[in-house]
């Protein structure tokens, strides 16, 4: 998939330049022989925040962009989350982000599935449909806090 190999490469020109790289959306879209469009896309879904990341971009000259990967110590990637998560979270939106932590080795696999299962739709079945989400959130919030302290 073409936004896949997108990201594969703005992942490894970042590796190749220790975490911060410019890049011209023209350019590098001329390189893959894509639209500078579907470069933006890539890095505004792929390179969030929420993923690590901050973005600057400057208009003109062929839209320079920069892309910064944070390093942040895991506790503080675990607080980032958990103020991120709000009052109501989704199954699909809690299980992204146990997913993220688990790529980036932050939790273990198995740390991973019992925290999709403790907030899964299975798990609060009991809960009114309208409830749900934020009984999620406020389950999820707490096992975020009790990841910091492994």
């Amino acid at each position: 998939m073409l936004t896949d190999a997108i990201a594969k490469m703005i992942e490894e020109m970042l590796n190749e330049a220790n975490g911060t790289l410019e890049l011209q959306r023209n350019e590098l879209a001329n390189r893959l022989g894509c639209v500078p469009s579907q470069i933006s896309y890539v890095i505004s879904s792929r390179f969030t925040p929420e993923r690590g990341y901050v973005i600057e971009s400057r208009r003109g000259g062929g839209g320079c962009i920069r892309i910064v990967r944070k390093q942040i110590g895991r506790n503080e990637y675990l607080m980032h989350f958990f103020c991120a998560v709000g009052n109501e979270i989704s199954e699909g939106e809690t299980f992204a982000y146990l997913r993220n932590l688990a790529d980036h080795e932050l939790i273990s696999a198995r740390e991973m599935r019992m925290a999709a299962a403790a907030t899964s739709g299975a798990a609060l079945s009991e809960i009114a449909p309208e409830r749900r989400n934020a009984v999620r959130a406020s389950i999820f919030k707490q096992i975020l806090l009790s990841f910091m302290y492994v």
